[in-house]
């Protein structure tokens, strides 16, 4: 997809999955999946069959789950036709501590990315135009790839050791296309050390790098789609399911802290941090700001910053169908939101069967005949969705409706969560 100026938006992704067979054909599967239970809780969207389902009830224990902290390995490779202009050491930092930082910020402190690069080049044993290396990959080209990165690659790392796994590319190598950084995940695991190694992250990104696209990428590894709207003729707006409100919608926006839905899908956010609002009638509420955690001060209603937020209700949930739920959480500039264009209610829109980047969420804008941040925003007439403070939104085709009501003086927010009677 071309870049267009002066707005931003997403590039890499990793909708695709590729089998090392014989036959080298691309599939959707992703390895084992094994359902181990994880919420309970009445508005919790069932797991569902589809390419990195929203459903949260059960963990697939295919992708690792980050409530633990993990260990990535860096592997540098170069190529015959190209003698590399930069190091691994500024490659490695074009990525680390910023991506570690985005988790340990999303994750209020309860994951921990170690990143384990490499100090040395490895040579690949092809030229890099040999690859035919381009974003929608030829599977068994990419398939050769894998398998001379992971050859060249052994000797010098015992993949036992690691979580995940990122084949740095030279950039500047003739043959390399930034488009083509993405998750890869594997039919067949490769084999090394004793380990079978299920997805790899490749890496093809310029030097220096888009914004956040390793954490975009590490994303998947931890089964989380893909949020954007890939147009059919590639021509278009990507950002019109969720705007700049979540990474994986798009690594550029003003606000990518993940959705309050992925952080309970990944462990972050405690059952008692999420309210599931089933009673008819209105329902009052406090919810957090999103961004809010240990050491992170929030301006309170006396214009002074406050601190000690962190562990009250940061989302709340109302069941639409059985595989439909609405999300309501406090969005605002900081944490990973610092740049945020607006702050209030931010409202979405769930669908448990949807497939990876064919919205499985949808951001439901508050404000459908404005836009806002022009000049930063990946798509701002989302920019400004969010419910502001003392505003009424009635969510369109449901009948439920939410108030922003007023603001703590800690800088959480009241709020008014109202269901239509039967």
């Amino acid at each position: 997809m071309p870049r267009l100026f002066p707005r931003p938006r997403l590039r890499s992704t990793a909708a695709l999955c590729t089998t090392l067979s014989a036959i080298a054909a691309i599939s959707l599967a992703t390895g084992p999946s094994i359902a181990e239970p994880f919420s309970a809780a009445p508005c919790a969207l069932k797991r569902t069959d589809a390419h990195h389902s929203e459903g949260l009830d059960t963990w697939n224990t295919a992708y690792p789950r980050p409530t633990r902290a993990l260990d990535a390995v860096m592997v540098f490779l170069s190529f015959p036709d190209r003698a590399p202009a930069t190091t691994p050491a500024e490659l490695a930092a074009d990525h680390f501590p910023a991506t570690s930082r985005f988790f340990q910020q999303a994750s209020y402190g309860r994951f921990t990315l170690r990143a384990h690069p490499l100090e040395h080049w490895l040579r690949m044993p092809k030229p890099s135009t040999a690859y035919a290396i381009q974003r929608d990959w030829n599977a068994e080209r990419r398939a050769a790839y894998l398998r001379d990165a992971l050859a060249a690659a052994d000797p010098s790392v015992d993949f036992s050791r690691y979580d995940l796994v990122y084949f740095v590319a030279d950039p500047d190598a003739p043959g390399v296309d930034s488009d083509a950084t993405k998750v890869v995940n594997l039919d067949e695991p490769l084999h090394a050390d004793g380990t079978d190694i299920r997805r790899v992250v490749t890496v093809f990104e310029q030097h220096p790098p888009d914004r956040l696209v390793l954490a975009h990428e590490t994303g998947h590894v931890f089964d989380l789609p893909d949020l954007y709207h890939r147009p059919v003729d590639g021509k278009g707006d990507w950002d019109t399911y969720v705007g700049d409100w979540d990474l994986m919608g798009s690594q550029f926006g003003l606000a990518p802290d993940l959705f309050g839905w992925h952080k309970w899908k990944l462990g972050w956010l405690a059952p008692r941090q999420v309210v599931c609002v089933r009673k008819a009638g209105p329902t009052r509420l406090t919810l957090e700001p999103l961004g809010a955690g240990p050491g992170v001060p929030v301006t309170g209603t006396s214009g002074a910053p406050a601190f000690g937020l962190g562990d009250g209700a940061k989302l709340a949930v109302v069941r639409t169908g059985p595989d439909s739920v609405l999300a309501f959480e406090a969005r605002g500039p900081l944490g990973n939101d610092r740049a945020a264009c607006r702050s209030g209610i931010l409202v979405y829109r769930i669908s448990g069967d949807a497939q990876s980047g064919r919205g499985p969420v949808e951001v439901i804008d508050a404000h459908p005949r404005t836009e806002a941040c022009w000049e930063s925003s990946v798509y701002p007439p989302l920019a400004d969705a969010p419910v502001a403070l003392g505003e009424n939104f009635t969510v369109p085709g449901t009948g439920v409706r939410v108030q922003a009501e007023g603001r703590t003086p800690t800088g959480a927010w009241n709020v008014k969560i109202t269901l239509p009677r039967v």
